[in-house]
């Protein structure tokens, strides 16, 4: 113990020694504020092992012969069962181990004929062992000060010239952060003795400046080197006497509010908020609707939630299509249907900061609000996922995964991560996850259970950011750069629809002939006459959800 403390402090003596030259020739700040021109050098990053000892006890086989019973080799183990494919091999070489993995199994009650080794348990002895522990690393964030963040818009909104804080943490008891530093737009900066650093950013070019930044800790070593792309843009709202700053931040490291897979693109909002349609109101009341749904009316007709009896065919035509009559006696009940979910889907839009409007638009074109199969394709629930759309949501979507896999499986299993997990686990999960958004229920009214419209509702959120992630790797894959370095925030966002109802394939198709034929840039107009073949339907269902919602076919 006293060696491991020995070195630890020269380790420091050493760290400090090179901090110390560092920053002799540096301009130092003061523990609150910095001056950006301070020098500084990229540092070392998270270098943190504890060496522990912990106690187990080994266990002694002997390998012997079936034929003879003659020693074979020695096996060391820390479990009592029969010794692992790994420790044989480990411990008695090659050539034994392919005997052991391939000789027939023995029947003990006639162990003459028995070919091959066996092992036997010989002993067992207590023992202790020394391990690397590795130990959590000192972190920065960023965040803004006397800022406003506008949820509908997702834009921060300050009144004075932005002030951008980086904030050391530290999370090992007994240490400290001792500095912060880091670049903006290519000046460096740092603030010696404090963990937070701050600083005033004037208005930058419309795609931003890239910053850097990182921490130092009294144990020795440094945070990893933090990326951030930060924008700011002024903006007169009509008093000339009052200009309001505009900040978006694209960060891991951000604390604060972002535009909804803004940081997976690497692409920011339009200055001042997205569109209407990848929008976020404030109220539930703003996304109401009253729509004439065909499909759900026809729905409520035929579950008696509408009495249509005064119509012709009782409100249905051939193939339970509404008639007329039939849509205007079920209109209030279909715009009090429709309706039923706003809360929800802002509360969720709220927590997943997945857009509401795109939710509640994206639910109208595929199930028109009626919760149920549509039995020709299997599609599933509010949003119709299929166990394709599960799969992209789980492979995607890591920290869902995280999140629903141990309502399904054992955490150890879950811990593998779903990628790495065998095709019978996934497609368990993968019809796990579209069970979960059924809410079909011959025993409830309507033949809903509603009160599931929580979670269901959650799934398609988190589906949504899923394909966000997909569509930014299909754009990097067939164009080599960053997905907002190619295309615009709107247009990424219609990108991810087509990704959610046609598949990557027809995206990347898309993509590669809208660059192949014409070299154009990748926008929506570009891209969508591009979708060929069975993709072209996706072009109709963007638009839909993107444009004006009429009543569907």
């Amino acid at each position: 113990m006293q060696k491991r403390i020995l070195i630890k402090r020269l380790f420091l003596i050493l760290i400090a020694l090179c901090n110390l030259a560092i920053s002799s020739g540096s301009t130092s700040a003061s523990s609150q504020t910095s001056d950006l021109g301070a020098e500084n050098q990229l540092p070392p990053g998270p270098d943190r092992f504890s060496i522990i000892a912990v106690e187990y006890t080994q266990y002694e086989f002997h390998l012997k012969n079936w034929k003879d019973k003659k020693f074979v080799c020695k096996i060391f183990s820390e479990h009592d069962k029969t010794p692992l494919p790994e420790e044989v091999y480990r411990d008695c070489g090659q050539k034994i181990y392919d005997t052991w993995m391939t000789q027939p199994p023995c029947n003990l009650n006639e162990v003459g004929t028995c070919k091959g080794y066996y092992a036997l348990l010989i002993g067992s002895e207590d023992k202790e062992k020394e391990i690397a522990l590795e130990l959590p690393a000192a972190s920065a964030w960023i965040s803004l000060e006397d800022c406003e963040p506008v949820f509908s818009t997702s834009t921060n909104i300050c009144e004075t010239k932005p002030t951008l804080v980086i904030t050391g943490q530290e999370p090992l008891p007994n240490e400290s952060i001792i500095k912060v530093e880091g670049t903006y737009d290519g000046q460096e900066f740092a603030c010696d003795e404090s963990d937070v650093c701050k600083f005033r950013i004037p208005e930058t070019v419309e795609e931003g400046v890239p910053v850097e930044f990182w921490s130092y800790s009294s144990y020795g070593d440094s945070s990893e080197v933090f990326k951030a792309q930060v924008r700011v843009q002024v903006v007169d709202e009509g008093d000339p006497d009052q200009l309001y700053y505009y900040v978006d931040i694209l960060s891991s490291q951000f604390q604060g509010q972002s535009a909804t897979c803004s940081e997976a693109w690497g692409a920011f909002p339009p200055v001042g908020g997205s569109p209407e349609w990848i929008s976020t109101p404030t109220e539930s009341e703003d996304l109401s609707s009253d729509i004439p749904y065909t499909y759900l009316a026809a729905n409520l007709i035929l579950q008696g939630v509408v009495d249509a009896s005064a119509c012709t065919d009782g409100g249905l035509a051939n193939g339970n299509v509404v008639n007329q009559c039939g849509m205007e006696k079920a209109q209030d009940a279909v715009t009090e249907w429709q309706n039923q979910f706003d809360e929800l889907i802002l509360t969720t839009a709220q927590e997943t900061s997945v857009p509401a409007r795109l939710l509640k638009s994206l639910f109208a074109r595929e199930s028109q609000f009626w919760p149920g199969i549509f039995y020709a394709s299997n599609d599933v629930g509010l949003g119709q996922l299929t166990e394709n759309g599960a799969d992209t949501t789980l492979f995607w979507n890591p920290s869902f995964f995280n999140q629903f896999c141990p309502l399904v499986m054992d955490s150890e299993t879950c811990g593998l991560g779903y990628a790495n997990l065998d095709e019978e686990l996934q497609t368990e999960l993968r019809r796990a996850l579209v069970g979960s958004v059924n809410l079909t229920c011959e025993e409830c009214p309507l033949g809903f259970d509603l009160s599931q419209a929580n979670f269901s509702v959650g799934v398609f959120a988190h589906s949504l950011t899923a394909n966000c992630e997909q569509t930014g790797q299909v754009i990097k894959n067939y164009t080599g750069k960053s997905a907002g370095e190619v295309a615009s925030y709107e247009d990424l966002w219609k990108f991810t629809l087509v990704n959610y109802n046609a598949g990557g394939g027809c995206l990347a198709e898309a993509i590669t002939l809208a660059q192949g034929t014409s070299g154009l840039p990748l926008t929506w107009e570009n891209v969508s006459p591009n979708l060929l073949g069975i993709c072209a339907n996706a072009v109709d269902y963007v638009n839909d959800i993107s444009g004006t919602i009429t009543s569907d076919e």
